[in-house]
């Protein structure tokens, strides 16, 4: 064998091994690659669907099913959050009435709960006046301590009257709402995240979070950015929740020019622990 066709060999080889050793190392605290057949559900040992109508606190428009009529696994790699327009409206009453929409909300309340590491899923999100996608955290002592003392992260927002903007954004008592502290990143003038696939991340250690897109850090929030005499609670687990919300206070409310059926596409969710 000559030296070139040895060097090669050994740089094909080192490569190979590196490949192997960093998938090796990576080592995930909680995963889902949504892998399951052509429409079957959600792994339920990893996911819980909420159901009702009554607003979820923002007014919105949608009925929670738990059903594979709003998620599903699509038999290509991806989960699958559909939001419907129900004509004639759901027999079933939402806070406004008949309920008029229905979508999924998923999450992993008491089956994972995770303090401090990376977040990470691959989205592609829906579109359309009204439509509102999220991939966000709560704190697991929501029920005892209530919100917004949980503390709440939301990973990636969307509000389809802005299709190039998602935002990332912490809540907490004394800064939630329409005070909470957060970003926005948005992309070249045109763009639509509805387009494609992209990869919505945060990074969480004991004293800040960093939000990603794409592999680029876009905020860092940190213990010193709350207001003050207000607490930092992002010092205790949280779990993850994937929804599409329809209308609601800040979204507003779907028009004539919002097409139903919308889907978000989730091709995995990925946590990494690390030391605070």
């Amino acid at each position: 064998m000559g030296r070139l066709s040895l060097a090669v060999l050994t740089l094909t080889l080192f490569a190979a091994f590196s490949t192997y050793s960093q998938v090796q190392v990576r080592k995930f605290a909680f995963s889902d690659e949504f892998n399951g057949p052509e429409n079957s559900p959600v792994d339920s040992t990893k996911w819980t669907l909420e159901t009702g109508g009554w607003g979820w606190g923002n007014q919105e428009l949608e009925y929670y099913n738990n059903t594979t009529a709003n998620a599903y696994q699509n038999g290509s790699g991806s989960l699958v959050i559909k939001a419907v327009k129900l004509d004639p409206p759901l027999t079933l009453t939402c806070w406004y009435g008949p309920c008029e929409y229905t979508s999924a909300r998923m999450i992993t309340k008491q089956k994972f709960e995770g303090k401090y590491g990376r977040i990470e899923a691959r989205i592609k999100i829906p579109r359309g006046q009204g439509i509102w996608p999220a991939f966000w955290m709560l704190g697991n002592d929501i029920d005892t301590a209530g919100w917004p003392a949980c503390g709440e992260i939301d990973i990636m927002e969307n509000i389809g009257r802005e299709p190039g903007i998602v935002h990332g954004t912490i809540h907490g008592p004394g800064y939630s709402g329409g005070n909470g502290i957060g970003g926005q990143f948005t992309l070249p003038v045109g763009g639509a995240f509805a387009d494609d696939f992209h990869v919505y991340a945060i990074e969480w250690s004991a004293t800040k979070i960093t939000w990603y897109v794409d592999g680029f850090a876009y905020r860092t929030t940190t213990t010193s950015n709350i207001p003050g005499g207000t607490q930092w609670v992002f010092d205790h687990p949280f779990f993850i929740i994937l929804n599409v919300a329809v209308g609601g206070g800040w979204p507003g409310n779907p028009d004539g020019t919002t097409v139903f059926p919308q889907e978000m596409l989730v091709d995995y969710v990925r946590v990494e622990h690390r030391q605070g």
